[in-house]
């Protein structure tokens, strides 16, 4: 008789840890770091609030894999060491996918293609990087664009005009005082999306190369690497990135490498 009520409450106190378990992966929040300054992919509404593509993305994922998270602004200048301090759990910040970063942080699978584009006007005759020899080219200094568009005209050529940043880039552009510029697709698209007044276009070329963005989190965290790369899966596969890419940028919904 004692040894049944042994087992009994033996059974008990397991179903109790094992209940008391599954609230608690349940009710498991990871702390997610985002930079609040790279529109449209996470930036900071007039109230502080985090939102854009990524942030879209990631919520959408720990809804696909049943966890919870809670945002965080993260500057970009040390966005990687919250990771090893544990401040964060996650990163998502526009993050090209690189060997370099890969010795530091464990990636998802790639969620968005990133790469340079060329952005004209509607009416333009432009159809790859050949044909801006003759026009004058918009590039952020030192970026990626400006590096290609160097090697094709010349790095001192007049026709290059280099900016700070990418805003004043495309405002120039859009005033006229450009006839093109190279920038990262996602701004471009995402800045077309949101002048439809003026008639733009993207044209894509073989010299830009295709690089993909990535979520990080802490080197070795496998379990939580795992629960990522499931959301991702599921949010492709059942219609909700398509959705949310189009929200952000155009109809051309990319095709990822999952």
């Amino acid at each position: 008789m004692l040894f049944k009520q042994f087992v009994m409450l033996a059974s008990c106190a397991l179903a109790l840890t094992l209940s008391a378990t599954s609230v608690s992966a349940a009710d498991q929040t990871y702390v997610v770091g985002a930079g609040g300054t790279y529109r449209p992919f996470e930036f900071e509404t007039p109230t502080k609030e985090l939102v854009g593509f990524d942030i879209d993305i990631i919520k959408a994922i720990a809804n696909a894999s049943g966890f919870k998270i809670k945002l965080v602004s993260t500057p970009w200048e040390g966005i990687f060491a919250t990771l090893g301090q544990g401040d964060r759990d996650i990163i998502i910040s526009g993050i090209t996918i690189t060997e370099k970063r890969a010795k530091m942080v464990d990636f998802s699978l790639p969620y968005f293609p990133a790469e340079q584009v060329i952005i004209a006007g509607a009416d333009n005759k432009v159809a790859a990087l050949a044909d801006l020899k003759t026009l004058q080219v918009g590039v952020v200094n030192s970026t990626a664009g400006d590096i290609v568009i160097s090697e094709e005209i010349g790095k001192s050529s007049t026709a290059i005009h280099r900016f700070d940043n990418t805003p004043l880039m495309l405002e120039e552009l859009y005033r006229g005082g450009i006839d093109a510029a190279i920038g990262d697709v996602g701004v471009i698209k995402f800045y077309i999306k949101s002048h439809p007044e003026k008639q733009f276009k993207v044209v894509n070329d073989a010299k830009f190369t295709r690089q993909y963005f990535g979520i990080a989190v802490k080197k070795g965290n496998s379990e939580l690497q795992g629960k990522i790369n499931a959301g991702l899966k599921k949010i492709v596969a059942d219609g909700t990135y398509a959705k949310i890419y189009q929200e952000w940028f155009d109809l051309n919904v990319p095709a990822l490498p999952l």
